[in-house]
């Protein structure tokens, strides 16, 4: 697996999406997110995982105006889960782009939400080291988030 920066990669981050949507909410037709990727991709923010047959993952990050980093989008061909290949793109986000002292947030299924079983979020998050924070504004499918925290030193 080779993590890399996105170039012209948003077929990428839609056929990532399109596994997802039942989830997540509309993203594929929406041009919100088309500017979204373009954008991250842009300003270097944009990592895919590449295997030898083809995409495994996407990830956008970010830093806001308070300071904090943010990932804002992380997903892993469902063919891919459990492999590894998300935990290897937020080491390579946090390396990149993360100098401590410092916050990551993620915002994330609620602990009632469908998906946050189905999905494996919140423990996938827990065993990176992120702690559950406070409740978040509900997804565009109407379910509950919640946003999750990392120190980094």
């Amino acid at each position: 697996m080779i993590i890399r920066l996105a170039e012209h990669d948003l077929p990428v981050f839609l056929g990532l999406a399109a596994e997802v949507e039942e989830w997540f909410g509309p993203m594929v037709a929406e041009p919100g997110f088309h500017r979204a990727v373009a954008g991250h991709t842009e300003r270097g923010l944009a990592l895919v995982a590449d295997g030898p047959d083809g995409p495994l993952g996407g990830l956008l990050f970010g830093t806001g105006p308070d300071g904090r980093h943010h990932l804002h989008w992380l997903v892993v061909a469902e063919r891919a889960r459990g492999t590894g290949v998300g935990r290897a793109l937020v080491d390579d986000a946090l390396r990149r782009y993360v100098r401590g002292p410092a916050t990551v947030e993620v915002i994330t299924f609620g602990a009632d939400h469908p998906g946050a079983v189905a999905s494996g979020a919140r423990v996938f998050y827990e065993r990176l080291g992120f702690a559950p924070g406070g409740p978040a504004a509900p997804g565009p499918e109407g379910g509950s988030r919640q946003v999750y925290r990392l120190a980094v030193e």
